[in-house]
């Protein structure tokens, strides 16, 4: 007889252990299955290791730049970059390890292996031995996440054409780098490599960097990047990687025609896809469209009894996304009333490089092609005294209002620490507050935070410190 469930859980990411422990919370039966390490890329590989490493990378900017603060450093700083990345290591291990006392503290079952969603309300999970096991519940999530996308113009070898994975197990630091895609992994990996002494190029296919941000965004980030000495070349495209040599030399088109770059090291940072083959799909009828799971509002697929969250479905492939979905999913399963379909028109998106950048609902020009006339506010760090005060006055933020009735349509920060700034708009948005409301909250003084009321002042023609 096959262990019996009221949940399993396949994958434990944000999405999975989140799912798991909110159904452990509802009072079901639950068990999780991670072929890797609990806490699935964003605990080991992504979200919390690369934030270690940039925060390396800040410091050592900081004491490169200390005598702006008045302070001496003695001898030249340097960066040892094995030791940077032991302390990455070291976070995302500890990170891992609180989801492991997680899991006991919710009395989940955690089952090591590779799992496979069967017909009938089945998982088979393969361990490291070979062995497969088969598991009943009345309820299977899939949250099985995403990886690296492969270009054919530059195919993954782990050695000289590298993904995320690698980045952050470097031995050596390279002295060279070309970085294909400018989304948040590659601008953030741009800026820890430039940071510590590596010649970097961006390659981006889009117009802008990061190109899914407000492009007042895209130039600001542009002029700080160049500042720092990163080539960037836009409106290009890799057409090959040739690594037959000592390093890579890497084939491009470019608005001023084929060009070619030398490199030690070429990151491919060209988006995720979904993980989604091998894990019995096609067997149990789920549906899938464009290499991505199929589901409802609630995650249910075209399956009954069969779910999926997180960066194997539709959504954005962030970690807080997947977390969100997997609360949704779960009290909708317990049968809890008034579960809420996700807006994800109110998600905030987060960059973590130098200077940070933080987003969230409509771009200008996206808020312009939807019809809104608009009030749209802009009050640069250079006016605030906070930043001044933290040597830090790069950047600006962005309010956008719907002329007519008020509507907050969106924010975009670029600046030291906007990522925790953010959370504000977005639960403003979600309370359907208005420009004025804002206007009428008092915000603390002297803080990054009253940029936003200062924003928005300027939004409606009311600037105080402009």
């Amino acid at each position: 007889m096959a262990s019996q469930y009221d949940v399993i859980v396949v994958g434990s990411g944000p999405g999975g252990y989140v799912a798991a422990i909110r159904a452990s919370q509802l009072g079901m039966k639950t068990a999780v299955i991670e072929r890797e390490s609990l806490g699935g890329i964003c605990l080991n590989w992504g979200c919390i290791p690369t934030k270690a490493l940039l925060k390396s990378a800040q410091v050592f900017e900081y004491i490169k730049h200390a005598k702006d603060y008045g302070i001496t450093v003695q001898g030249e700083s340097e960066a040892d970059f094995g030791a940077v990345i032991k302390r990455s290591r070291g976070v995302a291990d500890s990170m891992s390890k609180g989801v492991q006392f997680l899991m006991k503290k919710n009395k989940i079952d955690v089952i090591s292996g590779n799992g496979k969603v069967k017909p009938g309300k089945k998982v088979e999970v393969t361990g490291a031995d070979g062995k497969a096991t088969e598991y009943e519940a009345k309820h299977i999530i899939i949250a099985t996440g995403g990886r690296a996308r492969q270009l054919p113009a530059a195919p993954i070898d782990g050695e000289k054409v590298i993904e995320y994975r690698k980045a952050m197990t470097l031995e050596k630091r390279p002295d060279s780098m070309v970085i294909i895609g400018s989304g948040a992994i590659g601008v953030e990996f741009a800026y820890v490599y430039a940071s510590m002494g590596t010649k970097v190029t961006i390659i981006e296919f889009m117009p802008n960097i990061v190109p899914v941000e407000d492009e007042d965004i895209s130039k600001e980030l542009a002029k700080n990047y160049k500042k720092m000495g990163v080539q960037l070349f836009t409106n290009s495209e890799v057409t090959k990687v040739d690594t037959s040599g000592k390093g890579c030399v890497v084939t491009a088109k470019t608005p001023d025609g084929e060009k070619t770059f030398e490199a030690d090291i070429v990151l491919s940072a060209a988006g995720v896809v979904a993980n989604i083959e091998n894990i019995g799909l096609e067997e149990t009828g789920i549906a899938t469209d464009r290499g991505k799971i199929v589901t409802d509002d609630y995650y249910r697929t075209s399956t009954e009894g069969y779910y999926a969250i997180g960066d194997c479905t539709k959504g954005q492939a962030l970690a807080h996304v997947a977390s969100a979905e997997a609360i949704i999913c779960v009290e909708k399963i317990a049968g809890l009333p008034h579960v809420e379909p996700l807006n994800y028109n109110n998600i905030p998106g987060c960059t973590y490089c130098t200077p940070e950048i933080a987003s969230v609902g409509y771009t200008e020009k996206a808020a312009r092609d939807a019809g809104y006339e608009l009030k749209v506010g802009k009050f640069p760090f250079t006016a605030s005294g906070k930043a001044k005060a933290a040597g830090a006055p790069e950047g600006f933020v962005k309010v956008i209002f719907d002329a007519k009735y008020g509507e907050f349509l969106g924010a975009h920060f670029i600046g030291a620490n906007v990522t925790e700034m953010i959370a504000e708009v977005v639960a403003a948005r979600k309370l359907e507050t208005t420009g004025e409301e804002i206007l009428k909250a008092v915000h603390p003084h002297p803080t990054m935070s009253e940029a936003i009321k200062d924003a928005t002042e300027a939004a409606y023609g009311e600037a105080i410190h402009l």
